[in-house]
């Protein structure tokens, strides 16, 4: 990892938050995407998806959303959630919200990113962010894998300003049928458009080649999915 890739974002509380940003080989505007991040912090994963997403022709940021309570870098192993845990629970919307404003700003002050083209893509926790994000901020698009937890943000589904993608795992114990429907009735109910994906021989982590719960022929299908949609709202 080159520390050129690592910004630091004020956000409107005083405090300081890092990011990692990655962008294309491209001399014209481009489109932004806010990439957030899994349970485990902005890790070498999440980083590799930064990467694959500016080959792809984007202009990424992904911010370190635990930068109250863990010092810059955190990277918790995937077989250790129990350290991840007091960074997870101490997430909170207003703090996210602070948090999400302060990256798009980021992003649409940045040389040649097209303002109006900007989209959010997150896993696991950040699947939840993801959706939080296209509530708050005035996105184009906007993609959730495995968002657990993202339920008890329903209420906020009146508030989506983008086409929202889910992508959900069949043999996920971690999400239950009755929460994914939850909030899909609350996006069909608030009149906003969505992608409803259920991938019945997936598990919960499935994109990530780093987590034994991997699916190869999964992750190329959503991820393909993924990059066509962002091709139809982004550019």
């Amino acid at each position: 990892m080159s520390d050129q890739n690592n910004v630091t974002i004020p956000i409107a509380d005083g405090t300081e938050m890092r990011a990692y940003s990655a962008f294309p080989n491209s001399t014209g505007p481009v489109p932004g995407i806010i990439l957030l991040q899994e349970a485990f912090g902005v890790n070498h994963h999440i980083r590799s998806v930064a990467d694959r997403l500016a080959e792809a022709g984007y202009a990424v940021i992904a911010p370190e959303l635990y930068h109250r309570t863990a010092a810059p870098g955190l990277e918790v192993p995937y077989s250790d959630f129990g350290s991840a845990l007091p960074h997870y629970n101490a997430l909170n919307p207003q703090d996210l919200t602070a948090d999400l404003q302060a990256a798009h700003v980021w992003l649409q002050s940045q040389a040649l990113i097209l303002p109006d083209k900007i989209g959010s893509i997150g896993f696991c926790v950040g699947g939840r962010v993801s959706f939080l994000a296209n509530a708050v901020l005035p996105l184009a698009a906007a993609v959730s894998y495995y968002g657990g937890g993202t339920h008890l943000l329903k209420d906020r589904a009146q508030d989506l300003h983008a086409p929202h993608l889910f992508f959900w795992g069949g043999l996920d114990a971690h999400i239950s049928k009755e929460h994914i429907a939850e909030v899909t009735d609350a996006v069909e109910a608030a009149g906003k458009p969505f992608i409803n994906t259920v991938i019945s021989y997936a598990d919960h982590g499935f994109h990530c080649d780093e987590r034994p719960t991997y699916h190869s022929e999964a992750a190329a299908e959503a991820w393909g999915m993924t990059l066509a949609f962002f091709k139809e709202k982004l550019g």
